[in-house]
């Protein structure tokens, strides 16, 4: 059974790129007679809103869509401690107490998901009792596990390259686990079997990838739809103010017609769970 799920975070409203990957997700297991989640990643410190949550709620049902509820991230965080204590167990996580300005500072390589750490604290002693993130030893890590592959429904097979995204961190100084560990771990709890979202998110499945090998949790597959725009060419965002669901939802407009015209949009040929 296919099993898909859509992943908002409480830190903005939904917008228009919001409902176009809910609803990729949404159609993909339907036309399949699988099963649809919807997941709160709710562990953005101070900026996660509980409020928005029932924002959410009425947006989804106003684009015409059905869903199951799992658990919230805030509830799952003894499950990403145990991942991230297994890792450290396995020699594979170092203390980092590095700030971003301190590693832009040392003129780092950018790589597809930004700048590459370049190891400042990994043959460094650091008090963990302190603020410190955990980043993988990436090297190690791939080391121990060997080559290995996934697949995309649009990109068809994939070697992984995880090395690409550097020494990245797992277990951030002030949450208990980063986006990439917290939907690795969430993903494998939930039984999600084609993980969708946005081509931007591409490269982290490298990562993602390498995180089910070293935690032994089952392999999806995965689909990276294509992105939306705005006007000026910019990928719509919260931090940006593009226009969100709620205002349109208050202001009359139709959501199951606007969800048919994304519809129309993201499967012109037929839905397809096969590499074009």
């Amino acid at each position: 059974m296919i099993v898909t799920r859509f992943a908002p975070s409480p830190n903005g409203s939904l917008h228009l790129g919001h409902a176009y990957s809910a609803i990729v997700a949404h159609d993909l297991a339907h036309e399949a007679g699988g099963r649809f989640l919807v997941r709160v990643e709710d562990i953005d410190g101070a900026r996660s809103q509980d409020h928005l949550v029932e924002q959410f709620w009425a947006d989804l049902e106003w684009l015409g869509l059905s869903w199951e509820c799992v658990p919230a991230q805030s509830s799952r965080l003894e499950s990403y401690l145990k991942a991230a204590e297994q890792l450290r167990a396995m020699g594979l996580l170092y203390p980092c107490q590095c700030t971003r300005a301190q590693i832009m500072a040392t003129d780092p390589v950018i790589g597809p998901d930004g700048p590459i750490y370049p190891g400042t604290c990994k043959h460094v002693e650091l008090d963990e009792d302190g603020p410190v993130a955990w980043r993988l030893d990436m090297q190690k890590a791939m080391q121990r596990t060997g080559p290995l592959s996934w697949e995309d429904n649009l990109a068809g097979p994939q070697q992984m390259q995880a090395d690409l995204l550097g020494d990245v961190v797992l277990v951030r100084k002030d949450e208990p686990a980063s986006y990439h560990l917290a939907s690795v771990v969430d993903d494998a709890a939930d039984g999600v079997t084609l993980v969708t979202r946005g081509a931007d998110l591409f490269s982290a499945s490298h990562l993602h990838r390498l995180l089910q090998a070293l935690l032994d949790l089952p392999v999806p597959r995965w689909h990276h739809h294509r992105l939306l725009f705005d006007a000026s060419g910019r990928k719509l965002a919260k931090r940006r103010g593009s226009p969100s669901l709620a205002d349109r939802r208050e202001a009359g407009e139709d959501g199951v017609l606007l969800g048919q015209q994304l519809r129309l949009q993201a499967f012109p040929s037929g839905i397809s769970l096969q590499p074009h």
